[in-house]
């Protein structure tokens, strides 16, 4: 059976909350790959909404076993904090899965994630501040501090002492900060230890194993293609991987094991954060989506950058992540526009560009080529078919499609779990 990835294809905040949910009664196990407290996912049941952070939003169906992967970044305290929140609204976390190989966001992380933001002034990266970087970066440096090493407290305070001897140089010297005593880390970290132990496996060997009995598991990304630090809007973007590629080394899956790649698009375009944006609006009618669209980040509260649909970013998704199918999200957003424009290229210093420019100074001078295309005055939030959809609406999912590089399997009309047109199964 199939290893599914869903991706992000724009910048983030497409929507894969609820479309992970739409598909969690057809798999197994939902496991979240990459990223960490610095995403989002809002998922909507009936009249109640979940703002889920660090735990997949599999977390929500009662038969998926969720599954926190590798090549995530744990704050404990967060984590926690997510599962009490969850538990006291009736949501069982027990089935929750945890790999031992995830690296943890300790307070240096943090602490010098929002000095480090701060000195860098209007170079800053936009980062939220919650350590994700920093741990990242310790991590790739071969000093990260993992789940595993909450369970020997001996190669805890090893670990944690070797980090701040280099960390509170940094934070005295550079930055004019306190140190951080290694003693009360260790406290606080192995407290955790006795909470987190149920949770904790071997998540790549369970995976494969429920893969080999023909489970279905669904590998979920955080934030979006054009936030990857490789194939992202560089430095723009976020310190891992969360195209389709860093599902395999974020969960322990191989490649050949994947059958499926979703990636989710808005029918529009916003990003979070600094960095290039060619279609942004700062008009009223970047107002006007941001207002009707709700597009304010589940995790930070910051106001989201709306600009309208671009295809060169759709067509660059579909090539890097190999996306099969697109899930659309958000089209009801669009309705009461006489006309919705559409970027299908850029303009950079009068040549014409349909695929992503190859470097950073390019894409920062990119104007959009628009496409106007006729608008819809229906309210579509009630449809339960794509021909329930007036003409208008239907032409401009089919123009979509047709510029984005695969075919649209899915459409979101409104926030709830009914609120999905199914055009071709997804699983």
């Amino acid at each position: 059976m199939p290893a599914i990835v869903l991706v992000g294809a724009q910048w983030g905040d497409e929507g894969k909350g609820k479309a992970t949910d739409l598909l969690g009664g057809d798999v197994d196990y939902v496991v979240r790959y990459q990223g960490g407290n610095n995403a989002g996912h809002t998922v909507v049941i009936g009249d109640k909404s979940y703002a889920l952070h660090l735990l997949p939003s599999g977390i929500l169906s009662p038969d998926v076993v969720p599954v926190i992967g590798n090549g995530v970044v744990i704050d404990p305290a967060v984590l926690l904090q997510e599962i009490d929140g969850l538990t006291a609204r009736g949501i069982d976390c027990g089935k929750l899965l945890i790999s031992a190989n995830a690296h943890l966001i300790m307070p240096h992380h943090r602490a010098l994630d929002k000095v480090t933001e701060r000195y860098l002034g209007k170079a800053r990266i936009g980062t939220t501040g919650r350590g994700i970087g920093p741990a990242y970066g310790d991590k790739f440096a071969r000093m990260g501090i993992r789940v595993q090493d909450l369970f020997d407290p001996g190669i805890l305070t090893q670990k944690v002492e070797l980090a701040l001897r280099e960390k509170n140089q940094v934070l005295t010297k550079v930055y004019n900060r306190r140190p951080i005593a290694v003693a009360p880390i260790v406290e606080e970290y192995v407290a955790y230890a006795e909470r987190l132990k149920p949770y904790v496996a071997d998540t790549g060997l369970i995976l494969n194993r429920a893969l080999d009995e023909g489970k279905v598991v669904l590998l979920e990304g955080a934030q979006g293609t054009l936030l990857d630090v490789d194939h992202g809007t560089y430095p723009f973007v976020t310190s891992s991987s969360p195209t389709a590629g860093g599902a395999c080394a974020g969960s322990g899956v191989g490649p050949t094991k994947v059958t499926r790649v979703i990636g989710i698009l808005k029918a529009y375009t916003t990003r979070v954060g600094s960095g290039p944006f060619p279609t942004e609006l700062l008009d009223d009618m970047g107002e006007y989506l941001r207002t009707t669209g709700g597009e304010y980040g589940v995790t930070t509260g910051r106001n989201r950058r709306c600009g309208w649909f671009d295809a060169v970013i759709a067509r660059y998704a579909s090539r890097v992540n190999g996306i099969t199918d697109f899930f659309l999200t958000k089209l009801d957003v669009l309705s009461g526009l006489d006309r919705v424009p559409v970027c299908v290229a850029y303009d950079i210093d009068g040549v014409r560009h349909e695929e992503m420019p190859v470097s950073q100074t390019e894409f920062h001078h990119a104007k959009p080529v628009l496409e106007y295309f006729p608008g819809w005055e229906e309210d579509i939030t009630s449809a339960k078919t794509f021909e329930d959809l007036p003409p208008n609406a239907q032409a401009y999912v089919r123009a979509l499609e047709g510029m984005s590089g695969a075919r649209i399997s899915a459409i979101g009309v409104g926030p709830g779990r009914d609120q999905t047109l199914s055009l071709h199964p997804l699983v």
